[in-house]
Order: C-alpha cells, then sequence, then structure tokens
C-alpha cells in the first residue's frame, strides 16, 4: 500500500466510524421494530450510512490536497468539506432507513 492510499484510508475510516455511530445511536434504542420490516431490517442501514461516511470521509480527503492555500481560502474549503459530508451522511440516511422507519 502506498503513503498516498494510506492517506486516504485514514480519513475515510474516521467519516464511516463517524457516520456508524450516528446511526447506532439513532436505530439501537427501536426495540418493537414492524414486523413488515423483514427480520434483517438493520443491515441495509448500517451498511449504506457507513459507505456513505466514507465517501464523505474521502471528499474530505480530496478537496483538502486541492487546497495547499493556508488562511481563509483554507477555512472556506474546510467547511465546504463539512457541508458536503454532513449532506452525504443525510442522503445515506434517508436511502438506508427508505422503507423502514422512513417509509
Amino acid at each position: 500500500m502506498t503513503p498516498g492510499n494510506k492517506a486516504l484510508l485514514r480519513p475515510m475510516a474516521i467519516g464511516a466510524l463517524i457516520a456508524f455511530a450516528l446511526i447506532a445511536l439513532f436505530l439501537l434504542p427501536i426495540k418493537n421494530p414492524n414486523p413488515d420490516w423483514g427480520k434483517f431490517w438493520l443491515v441495509k442501514p448500517f451498511i449504506i450510512v457507513p459507505l456513505a461516511g466514507a465517501i464523505g470521509g474521502a471528499v474530505f480527503y480530496f478537496i483538502g490536497r486541492l487546497s495547499k492555500q493556508k488562511g481563509w481560502p483554507k477555512i472556506v474549503t474546510t467547511l465546504i468539506s463539512i457541508l458536503i459530508y454532513l449532506i452525504g451522511i443525510w442522503m445515506g440516511t434517508v436511502i438506508g432507513l427508505d422503507g423502514t422507519l422512513w417509509n
């Protein structure tokens, strides 16, 4: 594995772990799910949401690599990266919960 790949994997792993923790906090308190959702209804959100988080982490990495500037341009690109990450997590959550909690 090249150093560039290792540098990319770190923000992807962090993004996926944050997304996994958020969806776990949202889903694990559910004690009596609707029987129409099926036996393995938790699998879909627990795969899709962390995957969206990993993609958001990769976007954060690539935007950070494009912006070698310092000062306010760096702050703006970081804020844009965070916004893209949050939108990605939201979209992953909507897709992951489609047909279950958000029917």
